[in-house]
């Protein structure tokens, strides 16, 4: 077991061995080329990688875990790594075609007068 005071000590972990710091993995990118990523968006697999391609050990975790979709959130949790760094590897998924992204649905415009309508009747009603 290495002591505080030892040089090498960030770069190595006695139960896993060497570590790679995440800006490694991403090539020192800090945002994906492709997808904005929101933490609830889901991401599934979109076919298995081909056995030629490489991938970093964190990606082929990603295509394994999302054969059902998960969302960044818990892939980024899943492999315990920073939600940045994960969304720059699912960046890159995405531009091989890897992976598909769902984004969350958001309201494009106001709601109808209707519905508020109908929602002010039912808060009324409790």
């Amino acid at each position: 077991m290495r002591t505080i005071g030892d040089h090498d000590e960030a770069w190595y972990d006695a139960d896993a061995g060497p570590v790679a710091r995440p800006y490694t993995v991403t090539g020192g990118r800090i945002a994906p080329d492709q997808g904005q990523f929101d933490v609830v968006s889901l991401v599934v697999t979109r076919r298995a990688a081909p056995a030629a391609a490489r991938l970093f050990p964190e990606q082929a975790r990603i295509v394994e875990r999302c054969q059902r979709p998960l969302s960044v959130a818990e892939v980024a949790v899943d492999l315990n790594l920073p939600l940045g760094t994960v969304r720059v590897l699912l960046g890159d998924l995405l531009q091989a075609g890897l992976i598909e992204l769902h984004e969350p649905p958001t309201l494009s415009s106001r709601p109808s007068m209707e519905l508020l309508a109908a929602l002010l009747a039912g808060l009324q009603a409790l």
